[in-house]
Order: structure tokens, then C-alpha cells, then sequence
């Protein structure tokens, strides 16, 4: 499978990174690497994610930071779609179960 990013998740990763870097940019790096570590163990379990209440959509919990990976799996394009990466102690686009 590969992974395609919406807009969404595309904008909330340069926020998190320039959030960071304002106060320190080699853990800005870290924060970045933590996120993609897990992005590619999704990869290879995609299911690996619990189940939302909106259908259809996955959290992953980030290793290391507690960056959380709303997803969804599109089989016939064999692709994981990267709806949105939140901090958990933002507000949120999709509600928790």
C-alpha cells in the first residue's frame, strides 16, 4: 500500500513542524521522524489503527510523541489516505472512541 496525504494532513504536518521549530528545531526533526516512523509501520498494518466513530476512519497513535494519524483505507487504489495529524491536546476533526 502507499500513502496519499489530503490538504488537511499535508498543512497540520508544516504546522506541527513550524510549531515546533519556533522553540526548537532539532526536536522539530524528531517530532517529524517519530510521525513517519509510524506512517510506516501503517503501511505495512494498515489496520493496525482503531476504528472511529465516523465509518471508515482510523487512529494511529504515533510512537514516542502522541501525535494521532486519522486515516483511511482505500482498497481499490491500495493506498492509506492521511486524513489528518492532531495533537491530542488540540480539538479534533473526528470524534474518538
Amino acid at each position: 500500500m502507499k500513502l496519499r496525504f489530503t490538504p488537511r494532513a499535508t498543512s497540520d504536518l508544516t504546522h506541527i513542524a513550524d510549531y515546533i521549530r519556533a522553540e526548537n528545531p532539532n526536536a522539530a526533526l524528531r517530532v517529524r521522524s517519530a510521525i513517519f516512523d509510524s506512517l510506516q509501520t501503517l503501511i505495512l498494518f494498515p489496520r493496525i489503527g482503531k476504528p472511529q466513530t465516523v465509518q471508515g476512519v482510523r487512529k494511529l497513535v504515533t510512537r514516542v510523541y502522541p501525535y494521532l494519524v486519522y486515516y483511511e483505507i482505500d482498497a481499490s487504489q491500495d493506498e492509506i489516505v492521511i486524513l489528518s495529524i492532531q495533537h491530542p491536546a488540540r480539538e479534533r476533526p473526528f470524534a474518538d472512541t
